[in-house]
């Protein structure tokens, strides 16, 4: 990576393999390098597909614990400098695993933080959904979602819908807020969770505490 490059963490919580989830989500994340390109900023994608953690994110709400493969996982996500999430849409919702991964999180781990959202459904009268489930998710997070959010029904895979902008133009629409999001902010630096500063204090260390040092 470049001092330009940014890092930019895709979630998918589809459940089949392979998913319109995931196909959304790739969407998104190549429409997003795209943008940044533009800007000329190199973007890294880490992509997660929650299906493949599903047991490990429960095993974490019942013992308030995360194992190593989903603590890594974890903190790929909550230090990037954006997040591309996408969910499918069961009983008018995002699913369970989306919001089961979301609770494992620390509440405050995303705030600030730039977001696009996608969400798909069989049928696009599930379109609202981003916009009355999703979105006030991330924002009680105080996360930053683009103001575009990108559905995608079974139909937005073939044709047009009428007076329906096609999902590439939404896909393009997104991703260009989301690149200009980020690029207004500075680059998340990845911070090692073993430096007393993160836990301490910037400058202070176990011998601070202990009244070791002179001056304390």
């Amino acid at each position: 990576m470049t001092s330009a490059s940014r890092r930019i963490a895709v979630i998918s919580a589809g459940l089949s393999n392979p998913s319109s989830t995931r196909m959304l989500a790739d969407r998104l994340a190549v429409a997003t390098a795209s943008a940044l390109a533009e800007r000329d900023i190199e973007a890294v994608f880490d992509t997660f597909e929650l299906r493949d953690h599903a047991h490990e994110v429960v095993d974490n709400l019942l013992t308030g614990f995360a194992p190593p493969a989903l603590e890594s996982m974890i903190n790929t996500v909550v230090s990037a400098d954006a997040i591309i999430a996408v969910t499918p849409i069961f009983s008018t919702s995002y699913s369970g695993l989306f919001k089961s991964f979301i609770d494992v999180l620390d509440p405050d781990a995303l705030t600030g933080k730039p977001v696009l959202l996608g969400a798909n459904a069989g049928t696009a009268r599930h379109s609202l959904a981003i916009d009355y489930a999703i979105r006030p998710l991330f924002t009680y997070l105080h996360a930053e979602p683009v103001s575009t959010g990108v559905f995608a029904a079974s139909s937005d895979w073939g044709t047009q819908a009428d007076g329906v902008a096609p999902l590439g133009a939404r896909v393009d629409r997104g991703a260009r807020e989301l690149a200009e999001a980020v690029a207004r902010r500075t680059p998340a630096v990845s911070s090692d969770p073993f430096d007393p500063a993160n836990y301490l204090g910037e400058g202070r260390s176990f011998g601070h505490l202990l009244g070791g040092l002179a001056g304390e």
